[in-house]
């Protein structure tokens, strides 16, 4: 018998080498997940959240109600071939049915709805959940007696073969319905849910279906479905059932084995000399879809795959942690000036690095997450106004359309601010409003008996170890200040671990602790306890991947900014919202030398620079990327 058992191992693996989607062992992730509204942002983040409510994440219906409002493509204006307005139906050259991008309102819409629910939660706002439940109960009512929720009638479902929506408008729509779920824990919500997902892996059958076959291999919708499986990882981890997680594997080998022009694809992965070239937030929302599959199959060549992965996007991500692509990466490594990265990538990049922290509890994964967040995604965002930068370059000097004032494509216009961007697509500041959300839920962990923050920044948890109640409230201002003070009240012991970043150059603590795989281990006993933790920092003198030098000082990267005019280009019925154009007053690109950096206080800094106009050295001031329109990041030597 155990001959036999050997042989049936030994084949097993055998095939697995061949075969990278064979299943051999699931891997279980290592950190939970807490569910949404178990983490409170406090202090900046707060603030940033209600910030947002009031400002475009509350009102996007309000800014485009042609797109959110009109359009009720859920429910009232499913696709089908009689739609004649959308063009439906149009026939293409060889007379083949064409499902063209009409899916696109059903990703303005549930992206955005999901950013809203999950500030509204975390806001507490009444108002606005209010609102949120109305909407709820509205696509629940739609639900077909078979469990269909989605954007197409009975003649089209699951019966494409070429672009189509019907997974991407499913995934967009079910995240934002599952953090209802996790807020409310209303059984009716996930009832409808499990019923939805039960009826897509009917209508596409585990390996016996291609929902990712298309006869053009240039897709969107169709693409952005991979991300079907965040649904099928949340059913996972409340449910515990297999076969979300083997359906999840099941989706990645299908799209891996169709003809697409994507690069999470697992042969283009295994080509270590290929750079990333597709559409950018499909590839950096792959990333966390191939994560699933692996943990689905536990194959090692899959986690090879994800290895290849991270290192070509490191090859494509600039100093302030942002992943060009703009819209396209199109095999050309980051640069500061000459590429771009959409908010849209930072959003999906972010929650694909928060899916490796809770699956590898790998404390590296939280220094790319802070770096993007802080940093890429802050300085994306207008300081002042309720607006954001559909496309941003780290060296950002002009915001008029083109990248830093190119005019040669008359069509550019996503290098500028806005509440909306509707001339380009109203898919950016929807993941504006989800990304600070996001970023929140993933601070704090659970291991065992081990409450984890994975992501630093002024917060609460609350939750249950041993089925005792933990409260901790972390009281900072980071990353403006590197110093904490954890509150703690425990009804039983527990392990507190605390993420070490890997900028900190030493910790002082005033309780004893242990240091272990980039963590901070503090034993907690039961009732009240107070730790003071501070980073020790100083400021930094980088390179990029193109030799030029940047400036950091703990997890924020330092700019210059630059002086800067603003022009009003649209204004909106609704006060307090407009377009908006930056150019410079007097644009001085300075040069690298060698200097001290001086910190003058708060978050400012100064160093001497080179004026190439005069060619003398310059005192230059330093500030945060979060607090700057238009900046120099990198300084050429």
């Amino acid at each position: 018998m155990k001959r036999i058992v050997l042989i049936l191992f030994i084949n097993v693996a055998v095939f697995a080498q061949s075969d990278p989607y064979q299943k051999i062992k699931p891997i279980p992730e290592k950190l939970e997940i807490l569910p949404l509204n178990t983490v409170k942002p406090q202090g900046w983040l707060k603030d940033q959240i209600r910030q947002n409510l009031d400002g475009f994440t509350g009102h996007l219906d309000e800014l485009a109600p042609d797109l959110i409002v009109s359009d009720d493509i859920y429910v009232k204006n499913r696709l089908s071939k009689k739609v004649k307005n959308k063009d439906v139906g149009a026939i293409g050259a060889e007379g083949d049915w064409q499902v063209q991008f009409l899916w696109w309102n059903s990703e303005t819409q549930s992206n955005w709805r999901d950013g809203y629910i999950r500030s509204a939660i975390l806001a507490d706002d009444k108002e606005h959940l209010a609102k949120i439940k109305s909407y709820i109960d509205k696509i629940l009512a739609s639900q077909d007696k078979d469990g269909y929720l989605g954007i197409y009638d009975e003649e089209l479902r699951y019966k494409f073969d070429n672009e189509n929506g019907e997974l991407w408008a499913k995934a967009t729509l079910l995240r934002g319905l599952l953090a209802w779920y996790e807020y409310s824990k209303d059984e009716k919500v996930l009832s409808a849910i499990k019923r939805a997902v039960d009826n897509t892996m009917k209508g596409y059958p585990i390996n016996a279906s291609h929902p990712f076959y298309s006869k053009n291999e240039n897709v969107g919708g169709l693409s952005h479905g991979l991300t079907f499986t965040d649904v099928l990882e949340d059913l996972y981890r409340i449910t515990k059932k297999r076969k979300y997680l083997d359906y999840a594997l099941f989706l990645y080998k299908d799209f891996s084995e169709n003809k697409l022009n994507e690069d999470a694809q697992y042969a283009k992965l295994m080509d270590k000399n290929r750079l990333l070239n597709g559409h950018g937030v499909h590839t950096y929302e792959h990333l966390r879809s191939l994560a699933s599959a692996y943990q689905a199959s536990g194959n090692p060549k899959l986690n090879d795959a994800i290895s290849n992965f991270e290192h070509k996007i490191d090859m494509e991500t600039t100093a302030t942690g942002g992943p060009v692509g703009d819209e396209w990466i199109g095999s050309r490594k980051a640069d500061a000036t000459k590429r771009g990265y959409e908010y849209c990538s930072l959003q999906e990049l972010m929650h694909s690095y928060e899916s490796l922290m809770a699956k590898t509890s790998d404390a590296k994964y939280g220094d790319k997450i802070e770096k993007l967040f802080f940093n890429a995604a802050q300085g994306a965002r207008h300081p002042e106004q309720s607006c954001i930068a559909y496309l941003k370059s780290d060296n950002s000097y002009e915001m008029t359309g083109g990248l830093n004032g190119d005019k040669s494509d008359a069509k550019q216009t996503r290098y500028r601010y806005s509440p909306v961007h509707k001339e380009a697509a109203v898919c950016c500041v929807p993941n504006a409003g989800r990304i600070a959300p996001y970023f929140v839920q993933y601070m704090w962990m659970k291991q065992g008996n081990l409450l984890i923050a994975g992501l630093l920044g002024p917060s609460e948890v609350e939750t249950q170890i041993d089925g005792k109640k933990v409260r901790v409230e972390e009281l900072t201002n980071y990353p403006y200040d590197n110093s904490f003070t954890f509150s703690i009240l425990s009804e039983t012991d527990f392990t507190l671990k605390i993420r070490k970043p890997d900028w900190s150059n030493g910790e002082i603590m005033d309780v004893d602790y242990d240091e272990n795989d980039g963590f901070l281990i503090v034993p907690i006993t039961a009732g009240e306890n107070k730790i003071s933790l501070a980073f020790t920092a100083k400021p930094e003198t980088r390179q990029d991947l193109n030799g030029e030098m940047y400036f950091s000082y703990g997890a924020l990267v330092l700019a210059h900014p630059i002086k800067s005019q603003t022009q009003v280009t649209k204004t909106y019925p609704l006060d307090g919202f407009a377009d908006m154009n930056v150019t410079p007053e007097n644009l001085v690109v300075y040069e690298y030398v060698s200097s001290d950096v001086l910190k003058l206080g708060g978050s400012r800094f100064e160093v001497k620079l080179v004026n190439p106009q005069t060619g003398k050295e310059e005192p230059v001031v330093l500030e945060p990327v979060a607090k700057t329109v238009l900046r120099q990041v990198t300084f050429k030597r």
